[in-house]
């Protein structure tokens, strides 16, 4: 590390606000056995919706959306639609049917609506898998912001970031996790619309609204050289783009950690309030993100900075950054928006450590493996699960293979493709049976990762399976394999589809 690389302030205010997070941590923490359970006490509508937006307000929002908006204009705009309209779908198929099943997580859905200790196992790897990839693209932000904060290089800011995350989750445990995810919020938007406003006054534009002001901005930058920022299919094709938005979408209504939070709602009504209040909180961020990379555009416009096309794809991830370093503002405000984006992306990654740990622990071990496991061999089991997990995140963040929010593109295609059609079905069709979801998740796991290992080789899968957009046609196909097994093999028995009728479709 260069001593004189180190940016001091921002620094200073990285650590004070993880001091903060422990403290809070500490002072709720569990010691139960939901350590790494989701569940725990409400903690109300409004808490919830914060929660909610903390554990969604990962890297690829704080920092991605605005990298590609920076990097690839138009094409942005299917991450915010997506993303948005994720949480809608929520809110009208699944938050308060979830609910009204009781249980405390995907697997423990899966096992108890179809029966199968193979369905659990198949969904709690997928839920595992999807975890992983998810914190490959969060640890990529984590690395990026310590590099440029500490003057390490990427390898030790990643190792330094998996520290610190494994140290906060031993500390606090997943209530504690609950209850900073308000204040992570708070944090979260605070620093992010304030170094906005203060971009926009320094550029000239409004600064009370530079979500609406910004558009000058980018008329400014179209005039320029950059003129592809407000053409549509500059970057892709019309298909990708939908593709990408949908899956997106639907991998949002399939997400483990996301479901997970419905869990912990007194009723199906604070379950709809809960995503209502969500979409609020996650909004306030997706409104502002464009203006970010237009102000960062707009600045290189002015000062006739030429970006080589290697050297923009490489900063774009840090381009919220580096928007506030360009046009001046403070070493306070700097470190105000680098402890957000590390604040975004921890909250996500012990959100998520907490999900993989407890599908392996909870719905692997425990339930079939050793049923007779003590509740302190279940710690040890998931404290060691969440390790592992770490290091494995930590080797696939080593040399991450696109841009932030595209890695986490793959997750949602992941959980697009498979949790979502068994969780969609199995709440509104009940002729599905455990043949048909173990059926349609292995085909989505075929779909998900033959898109990314034979998309190059063979173009045509490549073009409809797209890697980041494969939910388009493989979720409705997943949904066909599913309909059509379940149709050729034996019904499932009479009190699962009575307890649908009766409890889960209820008023």
């Amino acid at each position: 590390m260069d001593a004189e690389s180190v940016k001091l302030v921002p620094a200073l205010l990285l650590f004070a606000t993880l001091a903060l997070f422990v403290l809070v941590g500490l002072a709720s923490r569990s010691s139960r056995g939901e350590y790494y359970l989701v569940r725990g006490p409400s903690i109300g509508r409004m808490g919830i919706g914060a929660a909610i937006a903390s554990n969604w307000m990962s890297a690829a929002s704080f920092l991605g959306i605005a990298g590609v908006f920076y990097l690839k204009g138009y094409l942005a705009f299917a991450y915010v639609i997506g993303w948005t309209g994720g949480y809608v779908l929520l809110l009208i198929l699944m938050a308060s049917q979830i609910r009204r099943f009781g249980k405390y997580s995907a697997p423990d859905f899966v096992s108890a609506r179809y029966e199968s200790g193979a369905a659990r196992a198949l969904s709690a790897a997928i839920t595992i898998l999807i975890s992983l990839v998810y914190c490959v693209a969060q640890y990529k932000g984590i690395g990026l912001v310590f590099s440029w904060m500490f003057g390490m290089d990427y390898s030790a800011a990643l190792l330094f970031g998996t520290a610190v995350v494994i140290s906060y989750l031993v500390l606090s445990g997943s209530l504690g996790a609950s209850r900073n995810q308000q204040f992570q919020y708070a944090v979260i938007i605070v620093s992010f619309l304030l170094p906005l406003m203060l971009v926009a006054k320094k550029l000239g534009f409004s600064w009370t609204d530079p979500q609406f002001g910004y558009g000058g901005a980018l008329r400014e930058v179209a005039a320029g050289s950059s003129a592809f920022a407000i053409a549509p299919w500059a970057y892709d094709s019309a298909f990708h783009w939908m593709a990408l938005c949908f899956t997106l979408m639907v991998g949002t209504a399939g997400l483990p950690h996301v479901l997970s939070r419905f869990y912990t709602v007194p009723n199906p009504r604070d379950a709809r309030w809960s995503v209502v209040w969500g979409i609020f909180f996650i909004g306030l961020l997706y409104w502002s993100a464009p203006a970010y990379a237009t102000f960062a555009r707009l600045w290189e416009t002015r000062q006739g900075v030429a970006v080589a096309p290697e050297t923009a794809a490489a900063m774009a991830d840090l381009v919220v950054v580096k928007a506030v370093e360009w046009v001046g503002l403070s070493p306070w405000l700097l470190g105000v928006i680098a402890a957000g984006a590390m604040v975004a992306a921890f909250s996500t990654v012990t959100g998520l450590l907490i999900t993989g740990a407890s599908a392996f622990t909870y719905d692997i071990y425990y339930r079939m493996i050793n049923p007779r496991a003590s509740e302190r061999a279940r710690m040890r089991i998931a404290k060691g699960t969440t390790l592992v997990l770490a290091v494995l995140v930590l080797a696939g963040a080593a040399n991450p293979p696109g841009m932030i929010a595209e890695i986490t593109a793959v997750a949602f295609a992941l959980a697009g493709n498979t949790l979502f059609p068994v969780f969609l079905l199995g709440i509104w069709w009940d002729r599905t049976n455990k043949q048909g979801a173990i059926a349609g998740m292995a085909t989505g796991i075929l779909i998900t990762f033959g898109a990314l290992l034979l998309g190059d080789a063979i173009p045509l899968i490549g073009n409809l399976f797209p890697p980041t957009g494969s939910a388009l046609l493989g979720a409705p196909l997943v949904i066909l394999v599913m309909i059509g097994v379940s149709l050729a093999t034996p019904a499932p028995p009479e009190q699962i589809r009575r307890f649908l009728a009766e409890e889960v479709h209820g008023p």
